[in-house]
């Protein structure tokens, strides 16, 4: 009796420093294992931040604030919204802790690490690439190459991420640097969505997937 009371308190004992370091993650990057499910209506980027919590919560990183990689545009007497200056200073770690960027210059460089290996979900697992099936490789960012909102009077947000039919269209990265469009090997911004509904985004191989890093 004596040796099982004393392997439980190991197992209690072990089980507790797991939690620990859960709790003391040093992730501050992922890529959404999965998106709202609505399409690009994402609530927002309040919505998006939060879903980037919750995701960030379930794998232990909760005790960070999760912002979105998304820019919006302006409306009316809101003004736009960059996604270059949503997301803190850097450096920041995938939950491998591999270093992607070190700041927001290094991550809009040719120098950063994103690639299909690095640009893993809050789990530490790989997102699939074009030629998986299926692909998931269109990642929403509503953003130029440098991270900043679009200036023109075309919808590159589908609506600042409150819309899901299938006109519209939202500017998507490739988060495995392959593809088509016009920056095919760009992460954050390679081509425009087909539409904004979610089926929209799975036909040009997306599926509402979005960036996610801590700020502090």
């Amino acid at each position: 009796m004596r040796k099982w009371i004393s392997l439980f308190c190991v197992l209690v004992i072990a089980s507790g420093f797991g939690f620990a370091r859960a709790d003391d993650s040093d992730m501050s990057f992922f890529l959404t294992s999965e998106g709202p499910g609505d399409g690009a209506n994402l609530g927002g980027l309040a919505g998006a931040d939060a879903h980037c919590q919750g995701l960030a919560e379930s794998a232990g990183a909760g005790g960070q604030t999760w912002r979105a990689y998304l820019s919006s545009a302006a409306v009316g007497s809101e003004p736009a919204v960059n996604a270059r200056d949503r997301i803190g200073a850097g450096p920041w770690l995938n939950a491998d802790g591999v270093q992607v960027a070190t700041d927001v210059a290094d991550l809009h460089s040719d120098d950063n690490s994103l690639n299909k290996e690095n640009s893993i979900s809050e789990s530490g697992k790989a997102i699939n690439g074009r030629g998986d099936k299926p692909n998931r490789h269109d990642i929403l960012s509503g953003s130029n190459l440098d991270g900043s909102a679009y200036s023109d009077d075309q919808d590159h947000t589908c609506r600042n991420w409150t819309y899901s039919q299938s006109d519209g269209s939202a500017q998507v990265g490739h988060h495995d640097r392959t593809g088509g469009g016009a920056n095919p090997t760009s992460w954050n911004s390679a081509h425009g969505s087909r539409g904004c509904s979610q089926n929209d985004l799975r036909g040009t191989g997306g599926d509402g997937l979005f960036y996610c890093f801590a700020t502090d």
